[in-house]
């Protein structure tokens, strides 16, 4: 037999999202949600510039060569002899 495939599997399904949303209202109330929202939207905007910033300090700028780790050290390897 074929296992079928759903489309809302798992916790993501519709009923489940709109429970936590009620739960979400009755805690923090209608009032405080737009500030939830806000700090939420300022978290993963300093999150995403951090992570940039991170990633450009691991890229060699431009013109720079990125030694090779497999042959940078043959020299120092013994012969084998």
């Amino acid at each position: 037999m074929e296992k079928e495939i759903f489309m809302f599997e798992g916790i993501f399904q519709p009923l489940h999202l709109l429970l936590i949303l009620g739960i979400v209202l009755i805690i923090f109330g209608p009032g405080k949600l737009p500030e939830l929202g806000e700090g939420l939207g300022k978290s993963i905007k300093s999150f995403k510039k951090a992570m940039k910033e991170e990633q450009e300090e691991l890229t060699p700028a431009h013109g720079q060569q990125i030694p090779d780790c497999r042959t940078a050290h043959r020299s120092d390897l013994p012969s084998g002899d």
